[in-house]
């Protein structure tokens, strides 16, 4: 028995390569459909793919995610809110914080669409639970304008706000577009130069061909060389053919020299790092802070931006939204960096953006007791307000105001003594 919401995954996965007027039995197009998304698996077996897919989604699952209240231009952080401990620790399912947040951000890359079920009680949020892409299908109506999809899961119907969707380059807030269906035949060209090398290798680096023979050879001399050609390309033993009187051999493949593989692999590699919009340097460990930031800014930022999108569209009510927000703590992303930490904190609390204690919190040390910020005697303070400036080397406050009239009060009495004179 099919299952229908995995048949129909595998229809959207594949449909471009059915041709529109090409009539398909359904035994034909599950054949297809079946290829398709197992030569897309097997995909993800080129060391470049993995490395890239899971450098962003382990990023992005590092950084916890914190729940804000904005009101009145003040913006308050929210501790005790138990959808950060769904999001951030325990999700209520098999998976903790970070591989749910892993486990959609993979799907959201590679296949273009990340669900997570959410499991309300009346108004209340009791747990999230990841679904694996391949058991969602996506039933959409036909109207381009007033769209509407429903989610089938198992043949089980559910609705959109039903679930937590990342969806990457979608045009119907549904479905998406990833990046294996979008660099497919690329990424075939590169696992099939990868297949080609492990050949290579098993064959001990012998060269394909045939043999040319001037006379008709024996069934028992053809059987002959079979057995001595075999033994030759197990690569476990030091074998040998022996090709008798009017026996050539005729090479019909170029050795990995010839090929430049290494020379391809690396330029696979780069390709590669291109489709994730990774610094090719960031995975060999040989990357400068340049090209770390640029990972972090062009790479990391706008999927965090559309991760938050996601969260606030789907767990904040109708009450809390445009009052509550979630975000990523970026702050996170620095924490390796001890000195980076030590100088941006120092400046912080220099000129008078954080409190000592404040700055302490974000290295999890034990606060001081120090609520102030510090000020230099130098420094002369001006309420805008007020208008008052208070100067803290003399401890004197003085209006604006009285100032500038007590300068143009002199300036006249100076000038009307002198016409007298």
């Amino acid at each position: 028995m099919i299952n229908i919401s995995i048949f129909g995954n595998m229809v959207k996965a594949v449909r471009e390569m059915v041709n529109p007027g090409e009539t398909l039995t359904l035994d034909q197009l599950i054949g297809q459909l079946s290829a398709e998304e197992v030569e897309k698996n097997r995909l993800l077996n080129i060391p470049s793919v993995s490395g890239c897919y899971n450098l962003i989604s382990s990023t992005i699952a590092s950084l916890p995610v914190k729940l804000y209240k904005k009101e009145g231009g003040k913006v308050t952080p929210i501790d005790n809110d138990p959808r950060l401990s769904l999001l951030n620790s325990n999700t209520g399912d098999t998976l903790d914080g970070f591989q749910f947040k892993q486990a959609l951000v993979n799907d959201y890359l590679l296949y273009g669409e990340g669900y997570s079920y959410i499991n309300r009680r009346v108004n209340t949020i009791s747990s999230l639970h990841y679904i694996e892409n391949v058991r969602v299908s996506v039933q959409n109506d036909n109207d381009p304008i007033f769209k509407h999809s429903t989610i089938l899961v198992n043949g089980e119907t559910y609705q959109l706000f039903e679930f937590l969707r990342l969806l990457r380059k979608s045009k119907n807030g549904a479905e998406g577009v990833g990046i294996l269906t979008e660099n497919y035949e690329a990424l075939k060209v590169i696992f099939n130069t990868m297949r080609y090398e492990g050949l290579l290798v098993s064959s001990g680096g012998n060269k394909k061909g045939f043999i040319k023979s001037e006379n008709r050879l024996s069934p028992e001399a053809v059987s002959e060389l079979k057995k001595q050609w075999n033994d030759m390309y197990r690569n476990n033993n030091s074998n040998c053919v022996i090709l008798n009187n009017g026996l050539q051999f005729q090479e019909s493949a170029n050795t990995s020299v010839e090929m430049q593989l290494n020379e391809n692999k690396k330029t696979n590699a780069i390709e590669v790092c291109k489709m994730f919009n990774i610094p090719e340097n960031i995975l060999n460990g040989s990357c400068r802070e340049e090209e770390y930031q640029t990972f972090i800014k062009l790479t990391i930022l706008p999927i965090l931006a559309q991760f938050e999108t996601a969260l606030n569209n789907t767990l904040l009510s109708n009450k809390e939204s445009g009052v509550f927000y979630f975000k990523f703590d970026t702050k996170q992303l620095l924490k390796g960096d001890l000195l980076k930490r030590i100088t941006a904190f120092g400046m912080a609390v220099k000129y008078g953006i954080m409190q000592i204690d404040e700055a302490r919190k974000e290295e999890d040390l034990e606060p001081l007791g120090l609520d102030f910020i510090k000020l230099g005697l130098q420094d002369v303070l001006y309420d805008p307000v007020s208008t008052q400036i208070y100067t803290p080397n003399t401890n004197q406050t003085t209006e604006i105001h009285s100032t500038k009239g007590g300068e143009v009060e002199n300036e006249d009495r100076n000038s009307s003594g002198s016409s007298n004179n």
